[in-house]
């Protein structure tokens, strides 16, 4: 009895694929990217935004490869969907926000923006899933893409990357603040309002 209970713990482990362990890959640098910016919120260097904008990156190619592999190996699942979806929150959802607010995106109204950019991507993937197993089980396929993939918010983190490296951070912020009612925005954020609203879209892209 006892052995069989010391296994359990073991059991989910067991039931991964190759992809889905890429797809932890993506989530630990999600997480990673996380840590970096609050390190340069404590610290101010600089470096560490680059470190979260290139976490960032990695989780890409990380999400990238784990599709790859499940392809290539023939092996998808309902697990496997769901934590490609968890890890994608972390990486292209949370941490591109965090990386903003950290990047000086401070205000009242920042924050209200990219917590509706959050809500966005969490939406958009919990659709995905839906729409693809509906999908799976009429054409055993899915085809298409409703609205744009979170994973696209990386063009967001390369531009604070830019913005990190030219020094533009913080009070030098590209585009400057506003103050509405006596509350802040920079208008940078709005880019994440934009991304955010692409992605609950009701545009439709082809699935490769």
């Amino acid at each position: 009895m006892t052995a069989t209970k010391n296994k359990k713990p073991f059991a989910m482990i067991r039931e991964f694929h190759l992809a889905d362990w890429f797809t932890l890959g993506n989530a630990v640098c999600g997480v990673g990217a996380l840590f970096s910016i609050m390190t340069f919120l404590e610290m101010k260097d600089v470096r560490h935004v680059y470190f979260a904008c290139w976490l960032v990156l990695a989780a890409l190619v990380f999400d990238v490869l784990d599709g790859r592999i499940a392809r290539w190996r023939q092996k998808t699942s309902a697990m496997g969907r769901e934590l490609d979806s968890l890890a994608d929150v972390i990486s292209f959802g949370v941490a591109p926000a965090i990386i903003a607010y950290g990047c000086g995106m401070q205000g009242l109204y920042d924050r209200i923006v990219l917590a509706f950019f959050v809500a966005c991507g969490v939406s958009r993937l919990a659709r995905y899933n839906v729409t693809a197993e509906a999908m799976s089980q009429e054409t055993g396929k899915v085809t298409y893409f409703e609205g744009t993939p979170i994973p696209t918010s990386i063009v967001l983190v390369l531009v604070l990357g830019v913005a990190a490296w030219t020094g533009h951070l913080r009070e030098d912020l590209w585009f400057g603040e506003v103050r509405l009612a006596g509350f802040t925005l920079h208008p940078l954020v709005l880019l994440f309002a934009l991304s955010g609203s692409l992605m609950v879209s009701r545009i439709r892209i082809p699935k490769p």
